[in-house]
């Protein structure tokens, strides 16, 4: 599983799988949006860590969609 631990490491990761999978001719659903409601004191539940939670989620959820098309090539 993909870990996350900034917001443009998530966004690259993004871009790299929305390549692969326009290459491959499938759609994939949208990456969730980086946070904007962040206060910045480090709270536990911190926006980000859904963010980054989601992002890995989605990351694999791409990963596998792409691969079973790449499958049946």
């Amino acid at each position: 599983m993909v870990l996350f631990s900034d917001g443009p490491s998530a966004l690259k990761a993004f871009e790299t799988l929305a390549a692969r999978a326009n290459v491959a001719h499938i759609a994939l659903r949208a990456p969730p949006p980086l946070p904007t409601t962040c206060c910045g004191r480090g709270c536990n539940g911190c926006v980000w860590e859904g963010f980054y939670a989601a992002a890995a989620c989605w990351c694999v959820n791409a990963e596998h969609a792409i691969s079973k098309t790449e499958l049946q090539d």
